[in-house]
């Protein structure tokens, strides 16, 4: 299951549809990010791993949003790296 806007706006607790948008791009960039980071080539791969994949989106988006100023991506990717470190080595 791929996270949603609904589940990504409960997920940040944000209760307005004043920053939608924000968040749908934040969304679509922290699912590539998964993906490229986990080697994964398709949104189908991103959803047959849902259960590590669906929490990086949000680890990824939620770093996203509370750092939309000053993110440091080296920092989120090598986060990303050690979440999704079994996803890479290919130990499912």
């Amino acid at each position: 299951m791929a996270v949603t806007l609904n589940e990504a706006k409960q997920y940040l607790r944000v209760d307005s549809s004043d920053e939608d948008v924000l968040i749908e791009n934040l969304l679509r960039t922290s699912k590539r990010l998964v993906m490229d980071v986990g080697r994964l080539d398709s949104e189908e791969e991103l959803e047959a791993e849902s259960a590590i994949t669906d929490t990086a989106v949000k680890f990824c988006l939620s770093y996203l949003y509370e750092n939309r100023n000053s993110a440091d991506y080296h920092n989120l990717t090598m986060n990303l790296r050690y979440l999704l470190f079994a996803q890479r080595e290919g130990a499912f």
